[in-house]
């Protein structure tokens, strides 16, 4: 690919030439702020929802789509190839492709606004696609061959082709070796938790070199010795393809390098795993976000005021309104963290290759705050839901309970705890995280 070399800002610096940022759910209930991060109160949807109808963006026609299907989607499992191809369709796969790339430009704010908004109704969908995008960052911000050689190619033949790409990448797995050829390596071994892997055109991956380096590639999931396995088998996130990638003598060129053994990352491109914990941290938001806003449509139509609360109607017991205030300023305080989370990953992003290690270290503190902030309130809403729908609620037609599956499941990607003692080791002697896969 003879495209000129990307930039390392070239996606940090684009800016939305569309108003892909302005989110919107059907139900027009969680409208984005001016930093594209959520709504800013319980009652600024019904502010919306009286305006005069807009068209629909392919961002809304997406999530209305998979909003229909979600449910029996869920309970089958499997992998949700017809949906993938509508996420394909509706373009949002070059979203964060810079426009002279033949991309929409968004920034990191519309990207995550994307997420979230899937996430709301379809949270294995919205990993897949939030993963998708991780990638494309990786692409501007290592500094291997692939890179700066050749990332504007690559990105350039996303936009153009709809491609999707897939991790396997997981740096807890260290079972893939790369053994030194001419011209490049050749890889052996197993990947585990490869989302998005199965269906997708081009996969990221890393690899242990026998002399304890590590590298990152980039290649064909079609490649010859390739083979994606559909054995993800969780309770929950049923549809993300985190299954098993194996690799038979698989051929990955010098060219085809991200990182380069032995290369110690810049500050800079440590913030790809910054970039992957906030797409966590909005799929645990949208997901509250989801769960609540199921539960008080519910709660208003659907459930019968308890005999002893001497009302007629659910949402007027004060017990039930106590709690759902409860439950509110759980996923309030989530969406305010986690946009000033977002922002700071930006100026960071916007920093270049100007970046310190401190200003790094910073924005992995507001990263962990965010993060643990959407899991806590992913987890209570989701599963306090039922005690204030009742009973009925739990019918399987619903589907309520896959809101509590998939943020459980997702939440254990890597342990919130180690996010508090960096939090607490933070503030008692301003040490920031060590940059690592996960902080």
């Amino acid at each position: 690919m003879n495209a000129p070399s990307l930039g390392p800002a070239a996606i940090a610096d684009a800016r939305p030439s569309a108003p892909v940022g302005a989110v919107r759910s059907p139900s027009s209930r969680w409208p984005a702020d001016e930093s594209g991060a959520g709504s800013l109160s319980p009652t600024a949807g019904a502010a919306r929802e009286s305006d005069a109808p807009t068209d629909p963006t392919p961002l809304d026609a997406l999530v209305a789509q998979l909003a229909a299907t979600a449910v029996r989607r869920d309970r089958e499992g499997g992998h949700a190839a017809a949906e993938r191809e509508l996420i394909r369709a509706s373009g949002l796969l070059a979203l964060t492709i810079p426009t002279a790339l033949g991309g929409q430009g968004g920034d990191l704010a519309a990207f995550y606004d994307a997420v979230r908004a899937v996430a709301r109704v379809d949270s294995s969908l919205a990993h897949v696609l939030g993963f998708h995008h991780l990638q494309l960052y990786g692409v501007a911000l290592y500094r291997g061959p692939a890179a700066q050689r050749h990332g504007a190619g690559h990105l350039r033949e996303t936009a153009e082709q709809g491609l999707f790409w897939g991790n396997a990448l997981n740096p807890a797995d260290t079972r893939l070796r790369a053994t030194p050829t001419d011209g490049g390596w050749r890889l052996n071994g197993v990947k585990s938790f490869c989302s998005g892997a199965l269906g997708s055109d081009r996969l990221t991956v890393s690899a242990t070199t026998e002399d304890g380096g590590f590298l990152i590639g980039l290649l064909p999931t079609r490649r010859d010795g390739v083979q994606v396995e559909q054995d993800w088998d969780a309770f929950g996130q049923r549809q993300t393809d985190s299954g098993t990638v194996r690799f038979d003598d698989v051929w990955l060129p010098h060219e085809a390098l991200l990182q380069l053994p032995g290369e110690t990352p810049t500050p800079r491109a440590t913030l790809r795993s910054q970039i992957a914990q906030l797409v966590m941290t909005h799929l645990y938001l949208g997901i509250a976000e989801g769960a609540f806003e199921a539960a008080r449509h519910y709660t208003s139509q659907e459930s019968r005021a308890w005999f002893a609360s001497g009302v007629e109607r659910a949402i007027d017991d004060p017990l039930v309104q106590h709690r759902y205030g409860d439950l509110w300023l759980h996923v309030r305080a989530a969406q305010s963290v986690t946009r000033e989370a977002v922002h700071r990953l930006q100026q960071a992003l916007d920093r270049g290759e100007a970046l310190t290690a401190r200003e790094r270290g910073e924005v992995a503190v507001a990263g962990a705050e965010a993060k643990v902030l959407a899991h806590r309130a992913g987890l209570q809403v989701s599963s306090q839901l039922f005690e204030l729908t009742g009973a009925r609620s739990t019918s399987a037609r619903f589907g309520f309970d896959r809101y509590w599956r998939n943020v459980r499941v997702h939440t254990l990607h890597d342990p919130v705890d180690y996010k508090l003692r960096d939090l607490g080791r933070y503030q008692l002697s301003s040490r920031v995280p060590d940059p690592s896969a996960y902080s």
